[in-house]
């Protein structure tokens, strides 16, 4: 199989966006929940999901539609080579590959945008639940640029809001691991009732976004069902 990588850039600077799943936010052809955030955080965001598509693929396209303030945004994927992300095989120059996240105790692990996805977790609404996550890396962060292996950045973690309707607070919003990773722990409390998805990015890299070759982090998600 193949897996394609989406992102996006929410261009307001502090305003987070949702727009639920349905006739706004739908990803085709298949189910229209393919895993696409419905909470957007402010900025550029890259390799936040990615969709499996067969190995016969070819050239078809997956489409990730959202329709927001009367503007329609029409996002494909496909499998042309130039778009080829090697990253899970070690960033040029460097080796380094991104951490091993795990959200289940005993769970297996998953590394990239693809990541691994966790869960069910249940609670109530206003109830913190607590989280908790593991991380393995190789400690290597990225080319110096000067044929050497940057070593020692830790790994940060950054917990998300992914899918749901309505606000989720996090005790500790990231968490920094030594370098090798760790253990990262924090609570979310749920405004409203209904299923949710929470998403962790654990990043390895020195620069915060690390985007383009998308070398450096790994996502994981955690499906909770709350109650009233």
């Amino acid at each position: 199989t193949y897996s394609l990588s989406f992102g996006y850039y929410n261009r307001n600077t502090a305003e987070r966006m949702d727009v639920a799943i349905g006739d706004d936010n739908f990803v085709a052809p298949g189910p229209r929940n393919q895993g696409q955030p419905t909470s957007f955080a402010p900025r550029r965001h890259w390799g936040v999901f990615a969709v499996v598509v067969p190995a016969d693929f070819g050239n078809k396209k997956v489409v990730w539609t959202i329709v927001d303030r009367g503007q329609t945004f029409a996002i494909p994927g496909n499998l042309n080579p130039d778009w080829q992300i090697d990253a899970l095989e070690g960033e040029a120059s460097s080796d380094n590959t991104p951490p091993a996240l795990t959200v289940d105790v005993g769970g297996r692990e998953g590394r990239g945008p693809l990541g691994v996805t966790g869960g069910l977790l249940t609670t109530a609404v206003g109830k913190p639940l607590a989280l908790t996550v593991t991380v393995k890396d190789d400690a290597k962060t990225g080319s110096t640029g000067a044929g050497g292996v940057r070593v020692g950045t830790p790994v940060d973690l950054t917990w998300f809001k992914h899918q749901g309707p309505g606000i989720v607070a996090f005790s500790v919003a990231t968490n920094r691991l030594a370098p090798t990773g760790g253990v990262g722990n924090t609570t979310a409390t749920f405004s409203q009732a209904g299923d949710y998805v929470i998403r962790i990015r654990a990043n390895d890299s020195a620069v915060a976004s690390a985007g383009h070759s998308q070398c450096c982090w790994t996502n994981g998600f955690i499906k909770v069902t709350v109650t009233p």
